[in-house]
């Protein structure tokens, strides 16, 4: 292996797992600030409850994603530095700052908001509480374009002039403006909903397939009028919602998908990888369109709650197949990032800088020792997200951490009293 395959196969493991949190993230925080924000609005009890329960158990996942996923940044950006010093040589000073705007707004403004609403609840007015968590949203989503602003500068520059062999910007609007940063953003803003929505629709069908569809309590009895349990409402409420979220985003996904090819020189691509390419723009379009033609059926299903009436059989298996599909948008969306990396090969910037001329000259052994040593750092961390986020889910809205009143906090769950420091009741 050469130090150029080792810098960027490095670089392609490391994004890609990178690119997982980021899913996550970004699909599931405006979830949990709908679901707040009908908690803050509710009017009658029943419905507060559900919602706040909504909020809690989805935040939860979302605040474990977004802790880990924070470190794999770091570990992403590191390698930059160490494997493509050409590239921050010649295009550093175009994409350095939508970079350090980046780190601006999620180290300093979204961690600010996220502590706020995090330490803030049952200390905030809701209305603050509710807001903050916006402003997480709205912080997130910046600092994801101005990645995207780099990124688009990297696979269509423009804004720009080569001066003694080193890119400067000579229009900033141009840049913020490339329909690489912009279409781009706007396909990867639907891939990441997508995302989110089969996280909500393939966690509440696993919960919904083993939970009874009423108090077993009243149905036992054969009394008239049984109501559904508060937890059963919480999952059917968050499968509307991911049916509705996923609808949207495969939607925005496929519009801006097919509006990127005005900028995307796809003969050149597809002659560069047909195999790779090809595969991942056919499997990126087929996903999208099933999911947009699944989900409206599944929307036009919901009136009457006709979905949740079906055949009890049939009603199981396709809440198994719900789950089953969990992990397509995120294998899709590795396909999406790796026909758009792959595409703009053998530049690292197009037309200007050739990767073989952007990667460092240090010995591949070298390299190889990094690959092994942060895809190794990086891979810990998903499996730790992934199994923390996994046991969560399983274990539902039953004693939720977020959110929960001190007296809750402090509760030993295998135990009735509560518990003090000293350790009396």
């Amino acid at each position: 292996m050469t130090t150029l395959d080792a810098a960027r196969l490095q670089f392609a493991l490391l994004a890609g797992t990178h690119f997982l949190f980021v899913l996550v993230t970004l699909g599931l925080g405006p979830v949990v600030a709908v679901f707040q924000t009908r908690w803050a609005l509710a009017r009658r009890p029943e419905r507060r409850a559900v919602f706040e329960s909504a909020t809690r158990f989805w935040g939860q996942l979302y605040l474990v994603n977004y802790a880990l996923g924070i470190a794999a940044g770091i570990v992403m950006e590191l390698q930059l530095g160490l494997n493509f010093p050409g590239l921050l040589d010649v295009g550093g000073g175009v994409f350095g700052a939508p970079l350090v705007i980046e780190t601006m707004a999620a180290f300093f403004l979204e961690s600010t908001f996220l502590g706020l609403w995090v330490f803030g609840w049952h200390v905030l007015p809701r209305w603050a509480h509710t807001a903050a968590f916006w402003l997480v949203v709205l912080t997130g989503y910046l600092s994801a374009f101005t990645v995207m602003v780099a990124n688009g500068f990297m696979r269509h520059p423009v804004g720009f002039e080569m001066v003694d062999g080193t890119a400067r910007v000579t229009d900033a609007a141009a840049l913020v403006t490339n329909p690489a940063a912009l279409l781009s953003g706007l396909h990867v803003v639907g891939a990441c909903l997508m995302a989110g929505a089969f996280l909500l629709v393939g966690v509440s069908a696993w919960h919904l397939r083993r939970a009874p569809s009423r108090m077993p309590g009243v149905v036992a009895a054969g009394l008239p009028g049984a109501t559904m349990s508060p937890e059963n409402e919480l999952w059917r409420r968050s499968m509307r919602t991911g049916v509705v979220t996923g609808t949207v985003g495969a939607f925005l996904a496929i519009s801006f998908g097919f509006g990127q090819y005005s900028y995307l020189d796809a003969e050149k691509s597809l002659a560069n990888a047909p195999g790779v390419i090809g595969t991942a723009y056919l499997t990126m379009e087929v996903v999208a369109y099933l999911t947009f033609l699944v989900g409206a059926g599944l929307v036009v299903l919901f009136a009457g709650n006709a979905l949740f009436r079906m055949w009890r059989p049939l009603r199981r298996g396709l809440y198994a197949v719900l789950v089953v599909l969990l992990p397509l948008p995120f294998l899709t969306a590795l396909l999406g990032w790796v026909a758009r990396e792959v595409g703009r090969q053998p530049w690292a910037i197009e037309g200007v800088l050739r990767t073989e001329d952007a990667v460092t000259d240090a010995p591949a052994g070298q390299v190889v020792t990094s690959l092994v040593v942060l895809v190794g750092v990086m891979l810990v961390l998903a499996v730790v997200d992934w199994a923390v986020m996994t046991h969560l889910a399983r274990r539902g809205a039953d004693r939720l951490a977020l959110g929960a009143p001190a007296g809750d906090a402090l509760r030993d769950p295998d135990r009735t009293e509560l518990l003090t420091f000293g350790g009396t009741r």
